[in-house]
C-alpha cells in the first residue's frame, strides 16, 4: 500500500502506613531543612548574584556534561541543547511534529521520505547547512554505544542526495513515524562531527556558546547573529547544575536562579503561593520504573515471571503517589505512559503483601535478596521511593539492598551488564516523539544482535515480542498499527518488566520574571521563545 503523502505542518516560531515511617521521618527532614536555608548557596555548586536584566539564569537537577544529544539526553538537556543545535523537525505543542531546518519532509513512499532543507540556513560559523551534514548526523548517531536515542528507531535510514538543498530518506521497512524520529539527530557541520563528545558549540540554533565547563555543567549562551529564524527574547543564557534541591529551591526563591527543573512534589508545594514565584504544571510522557534486570541467568528466581509478578505485591503503589510523590504522578495502568499516542491501559499493580509472601514461598524464592540501584536525579523524590521499597521488601521478608549513582558516573556500564550485578533499576524513560511505538521499541525491542552489544533495554530480549513490535512499526495503515500496538502492549504485560512504575507529572518553577516558557509534556520547552521582564 503507497500511504498518501504526509507533510509536516511548518513551524510557528488518611494516616501513613507504617512502612512509610522513615519516609515521613525524611519529608519533615526535608522540610525543615529547606525552610532554614535561608543564606546564598554555598556548598550547592550554584551561581552567585542575581542574574542581570537581559540574562536567563537556568538551574539543572542533572549536569549538563555535554551539548552533544548523542551522548546526553535527559530531559532538561534538550532544552539548552536545541537552542544550540536543531535537527530537521521538532515535537511541538500537541505533541505533533513542526518543520525545523527542513521546509519539507513528506512520506512519498512506504519507504521513502522527501525532505527539502530551508533556503539561506546557516551554522553560527557563517557556514551552510548542507544535505551532508545530515546523512554524516545520522552515521555518527548510528555509531554511539549504549544510545537512548537509537534504541527508539527500527532502523536509521540512508541519504539519497536529489539536488542542492533535496534528498530522500530511505529504510529497508517502511517507518511511519520517521518525521518526529529525526526530530531527535541534531545536525551540526559534517567535518567536525564524530561519534565522540562534541565539544564545539557551533550550531544553527538561535544561540551560541560563549562559556562552556562541561565537567560542572555550566554553560553561558548568547544570541546566534547569524540565526535565521525568529531572534531569541532573552540576550543570554546561563546553565547552571545545582545538584541539592534546597539549594535550587533556595536561589530561586532570592533571585539567584529564573528557572529551576524537575521539582518534587514536596518543592512545589513549597514554592506555589509564594510572591514572584510561579510553578508550572504540564501532564507526563515520561515512564519511571523499578525495572528488573533481564540479564539474569535462566535458573535465577527473577527470571521466572511468577517470581517478578509476586515481588510486585509487596509494593503499595497508592501510598508510594500519595505521601511519597505527594500526588504528582500516576501509578501506570500500561506498559508506557497511557499519555502517549498509541498507549492502551493493559492492567494494574495490586498491593497485597500476604499474597507476596505466600507466592515467594510456593516458588522457593522467600529468602530473594534484591539489589537495587539508580542514578541521582533520574525521577523527582527518587532517594525517597526506594528507602520506602526497601521497607516494603523488609514487610514480605526480602532482603534488599540499595546503590546510588551520582550523575555522570558510571551507572551505564552497569546498566549494560559491564560494571556489576543488580536485580531492579529506577530508571526515567522520556518520550522525545510523543508516540508509544517509539518507546515501546526502545525498551521491549531487543535482539540478540543488540544484546551482545549490551544495546537492549537492561537485556530485555524476547523474540516474540520483538517481531510483534516490528510489525506495528512497519504498519503504514493507521487503524491496523493501532491494533497491533494494542495487542503487543498486552503481551509486554504479561512478561511483567517492571517491579513498579509511574507516570510522573512535570513540575517546573520560574520567576515571575520569566514569561513565555511554554512547558511542553516532554519537559522541555522552546528556550529562543523566552523572555524577561526585569
Amino acid at each position: 500500500m503507497t500511504p498518501t503523502p504526509r507533510s509536516a505542518p511548518l513551524d510557528a516560531s488518611p494516616a501513613p502506613p507504617a512502612s512509610l515511617s522513615r519516609r515521613s521521618l525524611l519529608r519533615a527532614t526535608v522540610a525543615g531543612g529547606a525552610g532554614l536555608a535561608l543564606t546564598p548557596l554555598a556548598a550547592c555548586a550554584g551561581p552567585t548574584g542575581a542574574p542581570g536584566p537581559g540574562t536567563l539564569t537556568l538551574g539543572l537537577n542533572r549536569s549538563l556534561v555535554s551539548l552533544d544529544n548523542k551522548l546526553n539526553q535527559f530531559d532538561a538537556a534538550v532544552t539548552v541543547q536545541r537552542a544550540v543545535r536543531q535537527a530537521l523537525t521538532r515535537i511541538g505543542p500537541g505533541m505533533k511534529p513542526r518543520l525545523v531546518l527542513a521546509d519539507r519532509f513528506e512520506m512519498t513512499a512506504p519507504t521513502a521520505w522527501s525532505v527539502r532543507l530551508r533556503d539561506g540556513v546557516r551554522y553560527s560559523d557563517g557556514s551552510p547547512v548542507t544535505v551532508a551534514d545530515v546523512a554524516t548526523a545520522l552515521r555518527m548517531y548510528g555509531e554511539v554505544s549504549g544510545s537512548f536515542l537509537l534504541g527508539l528507531f527500527p532502523e536509521l535510514p540512508t541519504v539519497e542526495q536529489t539536488g542542492p538543498r533535496t534528498f530522500l530518506l530511505h529504510t529497508d521497512k517502511p517507518v511511519p513515524v520517521l518525521d518526529r524520529l529525526m526530530a531527535n539527530i541534531h545536525i551540526t557541520p559534517a567535518a567536525a562531527n564524530r561519534p565522540e563528545e562534541l565539544q564545539s558549540g557551533v550550531g544553527s540554533g538561535p544561540y551560541r556558546v560563549l562559556k562552556a565547563n562541561g565537567g560542572a555543567g555550566e554553560y553561558t549562551l548568547g544570541r546566534n547573529p547569524r540565526y535565521w529564524g525568529t531572534r531569541a527574547r532573552a540576550e543570554t543564557v546561563r546553565v547552571r547544575f545545582v545538584p541539592e534541591e534546597a539549594g535550587r529551591v533556595v536561589a530561586l526563591r532570592s533571585g539567584e536562579l529564573d528557572v529551576v527543573d524537575t521539582l518534587t512534589p514536596d518543592s512545589a508545594e513549597q514554592l506555589t503561593g509564594l510572591p514572584g514565584v510561579e510553578v508550572e504544571e504540564a501532564p507526563g510522557v515520561r515512564m519511571c520504573q523499578l525495572f528488573y534486570n533481564f540479564r539474569k541467568p535462566k535458573d535465577h528466581p527473577l527470571a521466572d515471571v511468577r517470581v517478578r509478578q509476586a515481588l510486585s505485591h509487596a509494593i503499595d503503589g497508592d501510598a508510594l503517589v500519595r505521601d511519597v510523590l505527594n500526588g504528582s504522578a500516576e501509578e501506570a495502568g500500561g506498559v508506557v505512559p497511557l499519555a502517549l499516542e498509541g498507549a492502551v491501559r493493559t492492567g494494574r499493580y495490586s498491593y497485597d503483601p500476604g499474597r507476596a509472601r505466600g507466592l515467594l514461598r510456593s516458588l522457593g524464592a522467600e529468602r530473594l535478596r534484591i539489589k537495587v540501584i539508580w542514578e541521582s536525579g533520574e525521577f523527582a523524590a527518587d532517594a525517597s521511593v526506594m528507602e520506602a521499597v526497601l521497607d516494603m521488601f523488609k514487610d514480605i521478608g526480602v532482603r534488599a539492598s540499595l546503590q546510588q549513582f551520582e550523575p555522570g558516573g558510571d551507572i551505564l556500564a552497569w546498566r549494560q551488564g559491564k560494571a556489576g550485578d543488580w536485580d531492579v533499576i529506577g530508571n526515567g524513560y522520556g518520550s522525545p516523539t510523543g508516540q508509544a511505538l517509539t518507546t515501546l521499541q526502545g525498551m521491549y525491542g531487543g535482539t540478540p544482535a543488540k544484546e551482545r552489544t549490551r544495546d537492549a533495554f537492561m537485556g530485555y530480549v524476547v523474540p516474540r515480542i520483538e517481531r510483534q513490535l516490528s510489525a506495528a512499526a512497519t504498519e503504514v495503515d493507521d487503524a491496523e498499527r493501532a491494533r497491533r500496538l494494542a495487542a503487543v502492549q498486552r503481551a509486554i504485560w504479561d512478561t511483567w518488566p517492571s517491579l513498579w512504575a509511574f507516570a510522573p507529572k512535570t513540575l517546573l518553577a520560574r520567576r515571575q520574571r520569566v514569561r513565555d516558557l511554554a512547558l511542553l509534556p516532554l519537559n522541555s520547552y522552546d528556550l529562543s521563545a523566552v523572555r524577561l521582564e526585569g
